[in-house]
């Protein structure tokens, strides 16, 4: 049998597609195995799926425990005069899950954990419990890591511990990432750059020295690193493309101001939806990519916050792929004479 952490990579699955899987998983307690490269953003997945099904998730770093943080601590019980376990404060107690739908444990880096703590993982996993400690009835297990030629620092799963799992693998994807970047007020700059670079969400070469590099969680680093970037602050290019190199590496720093600067010249969001600007003059595709962007951005915040509420709804869904790509595709193709259009997606 194939290792796990060397999973044949044209089974991977997007998030979207995983999504179904794992929630079936959860609803007859089967534990799970995440595996895919650095940044791709397992954890944030896994906490998102928690808070949409009405719980929680508990997130363990097991590369950083020790076998007595899973399975206790023995001490000597003066009143039965044997030795007893208090178990670990850091798993989620019966009385914390009650306060929850579902409670997920999350075991975050599985394989970069000492082969001592993976083994003191086996019974919690396969029994549900460690020692004298018992996982509450709707708590479930999803383990995740990298893989062994991430160039990270991973151990061999034991096999009997790997056969506790069902493994799945995930991949970067740009249009599970748009859905995930427009909800999350991912900045409209990195929006349209990577709608214009898809293939730049996530460029990991293991091979490679480069210590940045393009991931979904080092965008997510650009997006935070230029949010003053404000009309009454902005700034500096200098400052931009040394933090963008920063996260996501020098090259692409290169390619991303080059980018910026073919857009500086555009009118702002606002003009163009009011009316006040007829016509865009520059030709470029990656320009109009920008101005639509930040058209899209700029008309969900004003649906935001002059929307009043209706029936038990007080905000709008917040555009979904769908709306976003529409426009480009219709705009793209029917140049700037066009209307944009809106509509509340569920």
């Amino acid at each position: 049998m194939a290792n796990p952490s060397t999973i044949d990579t044209t089974n991977a699955l997007t998030i979207t597609e995983l999504i179904p899987n794992i929630k079936q998983c959860l609803r007859v307690q089967q534990p799970c195995f995440l595996w895919a490269g650095p940044g791709i953003g397992k954890s944030s997945v896994v906490s998102a799926l928690a808070k949409e099904m009405g719980g929680i998730s508990v997130d363990l770093r097991l590369s950083q425990m020790a076998p007595t943080d899973i399975i206790g601590i023995p001490f000597y019980n003066k009143e039965s005069n044997t030795m007893s376990w208090a178990p670990p404060e850091l798993l989620p107690s019966e009385e914390f899950a009650k306060e929850y739908k579902i409670v997920i444990l999350f075991l975050d880096e599985m394989n970069s954990a000492a082969p001592a703590v993976q083994a003191a993982a086996y019974q919690l996993v396969l029994d549900r419990r460690s020692g004298t400690y018992t996982l509450s009835k709707n708590t479930v297990i999803i383990a995740a890591g990298n893989r062994e030629g991430d160039r990270g620092v991973t151990y061999k799963m034991p096999s009997p511990l790997a056969n506790r799992f069902a493994h799945f693998e995930l991949k970067a994807d740009f249009d599970s990432w748009l859905n995930w970047a427009i909800k999350s007020n991912v900045h409209a700059d990195v929006v349209a750059y990577l709608t214009t670079n898809k293939h730049e969400l996530y460029e990991f070469d293991a091979t490679s020295a480069e210590k940045a590099f393009p991931t979904p969680r080092s965008w997510e680093f650009v997006s935070n690193l230029l949010t003053t970037d404000k009309a009454d602050g902005p700034l500096s290019d200098t400052l931009i493309r040394s933090l963008v190199s920063a996260a996501v590496g020098g090259g692409t720093a290169v390619k991303y101001m080059a980018y910026l600067k073919v857009g500086r010249d555009l009118p702002k969001p606002a003009d163009v939806i009011s009316g006040k600007v007829k016509e865009i003059k520059t030709t470029e595709i990656s320009a109009h990519y920008q101005l639509i962007i930040s058209m899209l951005y700029e008309m969900r915040d004003f649906w935001f916050n002059n929307t009043a509420p209706t029936g038990t709804s007080t905000k709008l869904e917040p555009l979904t792929l769908k709306s976003v790509t529409g426009t480009l595709r219709h705009c793209r193709s029917s140049g700037w004479k066009c209307w944009i259009t809106f509509s509340t997606l569920s």
